[in-house]
């Protein structure tokens, strides 16, 4: 069997937000991986692989629109396909 539909190429920065100019649709057709510091993390809104950072919302914090603040982790980070 062949797999007719390829996944797109990662790119090194991406955002899960539609309003950012980071955000690639294509990409989440596909269930992605993050891992900072070698740690699966599951909360990942938005990374950087060459700046070495990840942004994941804060649990209780809101902006004045009401979405959550992001806070930023730096560490060595692997974005894959799971």
């Amino acid at each position: 069997m062949t797999d007719t539909t390829s996944k797109p190429t990662l790119p090194d920065h991406l955002s899960g937000n539609p309003r950012s100019p980071h955000y690639i649709e294509a990409c989440f057709e596909h269930k992605i991986g993050i891992k900072l510091n070698g740690k699966e993390r599951f909360d990942v809104e938005e990374y950087c692989i060459s700046e070495g950072w990840v942004k994941i919302p804060s649990p209780k914090a809101l902006d004045r629109r009401g979405q959550p603040i992001l806070i930023t982790l730096k560490g060595t980070v692997e974005a894959f396909y799971s």
